[in-house]
């Protein structure tokens, strides 16, 4: 005999499950920049308020934080980053919109002293357990780092939004901006590109385990090097790779420099798998968006491949740091890096003295 609910008993309704924090979000981690070439209009012409000169990097150049002279051994980095979820694991997601918010402070060769924590959260959809999550993943990164979050602001969003405000100690005579590149420096790069390819592939469930903890891994490694660097004589110009990708940042350091920048492609290490990854179609939005915004600038070999491209202009998330130093630095540079842990770091390029034509310059090998 079949069994029957007790007398006025209900079914008790199961709860659905909680969605995707990707599918929240119309795009993820540094993918969701504005376009480099949109970002310029917005720009254009907006009132410049009088510079104190104690400010000693401001927003000329697009550098990756504010530096202000406290006094003669000390001046504070300023930097705040943000975005929406580019994983959909809630601790992840928060380590790596911790980690990719403190390297602004690495990328100017300070040392980051405490973080302010940006909340936006769409609250009648994301149970409190995933928020939490969001915020001890940013917390675990903070511990690593040896800051703490000593405070910061949330709101309620449409969208899933976390990021830092963090500040950071540097001495003046040990700033490293963007626009210090000088010609005949090499140029090194610190971590993989395919971090946007990876992100693109995640969305469409196509990203498997091995990919997965390889973009893990990358985006939660703390650039660490960057104080160490400052350091170092024969180092010139120290930032950052994200949302721009490889060759927006490459051409920011040498518009801000006023100079050029040959990369030989083969030796830019690419995460396992992006390459054939890109090469199925996994290619964010942003890639093509970077493109168009300063494709104009960027001279490649001739049938140069798509997938190239896409990989070229790959939104970094919690990127690598690029460093440009006089060739007797190189080996040091790479030794600094490797005491890090960045064992992919690698020397990839040139500057040149300014000349006609496109400020960056490819090569395939």
């Amino acid at each position: 005999m079949m069994a029957t609910p007790e007398s006025g008993s209900k079914p008790q309704a199961v709860a659905p499950a909680p969605p995707r924090l990707t599918s929240l979000s119309h795009g993820g981690g540094c993918g969701c920049k504005i376009a480099p070439g949109l970002l310029s209009e917005i720009l254009r012409n907006t009132a410049r308020m009088p510079v104190p000169p104690e400010l000693l990097v401001g927003i000329e150049t697009a550098d990756d934080a504010a530096v202000y002279r406290l006094n003669g051994e000390q001046a504070l980095v300023a930097t705040t980053d943000f975005f929406m979820p580019i994983v959909d694991d809630p601790h992840d997601f928060g380590r790596i919109a911790a980690t990719n918010a403190i390297s602004d402070v690495y990328a100017m060769g300070g040392r980051p002293i405490l973080a302010l924590a940006l909340v936006g959260m769409p609250i009648n959809v994301l149970p409190v357990q995933t928020i939490r999550r969001i915020l001890e993943g940013g917390e675990a990164v903070c511990a690593s780092a040896g800051i703490p979050i000593a405070g910061g602001h949330s709101i309620d969003s449409v969208e899933p939004i976390y990021g830092l405000v963090v500040l950071g100690l540097v001495h003046p005579d040990r700033i490293k901006r963007n626009r210090d590149a000088r010609p005949g420096d090499r140029v090194i790069l610190g971590k993989p590109l395919g971090v946007g390819v990876y992100s693109a592939a995640l969305k469409k469930d196509r990203l498997d385990a091995a990919g997965y903890a390889h973009m893990i891994s990358t985006t939660t490694r703390l650039n660490t090097p960057g104080p160490d660097l400052a350091a170092i004589e024969g180092a010139h110009a120290l930032s950052d790779v994200t949302g721009f990708g490889l060759a927006g940042h490459l051409l920011e350091i040498a518009r801000g420099s006023g100079g050029r920048i040959r990369i030989d492609w083969s030796r830019v290490p690419i995460l396992p798998g992006a390459r054939e990854l890109a090469a199925a179609g996994y290619v964010t939005g942003a890639s093509g968006r970077n493109w168009a915004g300063y494709g104009d600038q960027v001279r490649l070999p001739r049938d140069f491949p798509e997938v190239e491209r896409a990989l070229l202009t790959d939104p970094q998330t919690s990127g690598g740091l690029l460093v440009t130093c006089e060739p007797r630095a190189v080996d040091t540079i790479l030794a600094v890096f490797r005491r890090h842990g960045f064992d992919a770091a690698i020397d990839i390029g040139e500057v040149a003295a300014a000349g006609e034509g496109a400020r960056l310059e490819i090569s395939a090998g």
